[in-house]
């Protein structure tokens, strides 16, 4: 039997084979690159593109009874409902941690995907092998939409995805303490395909809200339910687009993990001396805060120092890891003299030192040399848009506005 090129299998056909394309070439990538997170999104776009087929082939006409290609579509599970979620989650962990490897434990999140895998071919071996005959499979309908199996896989998406939703919230959190590249750090792609996701989860909500107009309540239930996998395709072409085009920030400097946030969360600057009961509360708390304010002074000049005299500023990877071990002490120390001392967090702190060498060389007639953006680069920017965004920030004028008027 042919494929029948109608509307709704040829749409979807074109989604399909686009989103198998990205799925090799993120593999390729993956594999060429050593990026895990590559290959998990490769591995969900290969699964995605498989959960439209059953529609798509329905469309063209493979589903009409007795015929071998209902056979196929019927005993070849293409529905991966319980892997979609773990795959999403593991691509969020891999993401933000460049050097994340699948641990054993990982492995767990895709055992029930996995056990669906194995009873669908014990069903073949055992109707088409042993028995010859329809005996674990009706005969009428596709196991992959049994409501049992369509229910625990909603369950499964949703669980995974506030999972994932809660866990680039503690990264967001992180790269604020931590990542002077605070905006390419933040990955604004992984937000999106958090939301597009969402989208896909709520999708089968609108269907059933669209059922409710009497355009769509009248066509019959396979007819309906087109929409849904065609609107399915469409996010998830977006996802492939977009998770293949973000290459453009340093993910080699990102090793997230949960617990690092820990380290910011020290209340003290410095352990302060226990010291004796001492009758007047008002002169002790007046000493201890003496020496902090001492201590803090301190280190504030350690960090000017070394960030004036070594220009670490024009490393446009810094970190606030980098920055402690220069000063040989450890990160939660200068977060909280860089939040208490400057009134900065990290990422705008060193932003204030590149836009002030900025100023500098534009004073000093370097604009004749090279572009604007070569030197916001050499100052330690990494693109057009982060220093547009934190020169005005600084200057409320915008390089052009500042150039004009002082230069």
């Amino acid at each position: 039997m042919k494929f029948n090129f109608g509307l709704q299998s040829s749409l979807l056909l074109i989604f399909f084979v686009h989103i198998l394309v990205y799925a090799f070439m993120l593999w390729r990538r993956g594999l060429k690159q050593e990026s895990t997170s590559d290959k998990l999104l490769g591995a969900f776009l290969f699964v995605a593109a498989l959960f439209v087929v059953p529609w798509m082939t329905g469309f063209a006409g493979w589903y009409i009874p007795n015929t071998i290609y209902r056979e196929i579509l019927f005993y070849t599970p293409f529905v991966h409902g319980l892997l979609i979620g773990p795959l999403l989650y593991l691509y969020v962990k891999t993401i933000t941690n460049f050097h994340y490897k699948l641990m054993q434990k990982d492995w767990l999140h895709f055992i029930p995907g996995f056990i669906y895998i194995i009873w669908s071919i014990i069903v073949v071996v055992v109707d088409k092998l042993i028995v010859k005959k329809y005996y674990l499979m009706d005969g009428y309908s596709d196991p992959d939409f049994d409501l049992w199996y369509q229910v625990l896989q909603k369950i499964s998406i949703v669980i995974y995805l506030i999972a994932s939703v809660l866990y680039y919230r503690q990264y967001k959190k992180y790269v604020n303490y931590e990542m002077s590249f605070a905006d390419a750090a933040n990955i604004s792609w992984l937000r999106n395909f958090l939301i597009a996701f969402g989208i896909i989860t709520v999708l089968p909500v609108v269907q059933d809200i669209l059922e409710l107009f009497p355009f769509f309540k009248e066509q019959v239930v396979y007819v309906r339910s087109w929409y849904y996998f065609m609107g399915f395709a469409i996010v998830v072409y977006y996802i492939a687009i977009n998770g293949f085009n973000a290459v453009s920030i340093p993910l080699r400097k990102l090793l997230f993990e949960p617990e690092l946030l820990l380290q910011y969360r020290q209340p003290a600057l410095l352990s302060a001396p226990v010291q004796p009961m001492v009758q007047d509360a008002a002169f002790e708390h007046v000493s201890t805060q003496l020496k902090e304010d001492a201590a803090l002074r301190q280190w504030k000049e350690k960090i000017i120092a070394v960030m004036e005299e070594d220009k670490l500023y024009e490393d446009a990877e810094l970190t606030l890891t980098q920055l402690s071990k220069k000063l040989s002490t450890n990160p939660s120390v200068l977060s909280k003299v860089i939040n208490q001392g400057f009134q900065l967090n990290f990422n705008d702190f060193v932003n204030n030192y590149r836009i002030n060498a900025v100023t500098q060389m534009l004073k000093a007639g370097e604009q004749k040399n090279q572009t604007l953006l070569g030197i916001a680069f050499d100052c330690g920017f990494n693109s057009k848009a982060t220093f547009n965004r934190a020169f005005k920030k600084q200057t409320g004028l915008s390089p052009k506005e500042w150039m004009e008027k002082n230069t």
